[in-house]
């Protein structure tokens, strides 16, 4: 098992935990909306410091938007296996072909 999916299950396995003791339950107890917000927060950090050019900086901030991505995507049922298996249906695809059949 990868990182990825023991970082999606254990968030998984967070959403019934007291929000007082876990950032997970307290980001997901806030609801989607919350989760999409601070997805987008870490998201333009991570911007800034592939900007900037500082690779641990921005290492550290990819960190962040993947776990904020896993958060935002149990507050609104979708599974790392779903995000999986699409990106598998898209494999061998050209971007440009897979954009122009949207």
């Amino acid at each position: 098992m990868s990182a990825l999916e023991r970082l999606s299950e254990t968030i998984l396995a967070r959403r019934s935990a007291d929000p007082e003791s876990s950032w997970t339950a307290k980001l997901l107890a806030k609801g989607p909306e919350k989760c999409a917000e601070k997805f987008g927060e870490e998201a333009i950090e991570a911007i800034i410091e592939a900007v900037k050019g500082d690779r641990v900086k921005l290492t550290s901030e990819a960190a962040d938007v993947v776990y904020h991505l896993l958060v935002m995507l149990a507050s609104r049922d979708v599974s790392l296996e779903d995000v999986l298996a699409e990106l598998e249906r898209r494999e061998g695809v050209s971007g440009i072909a897979e954009k122009a059949a949207r």
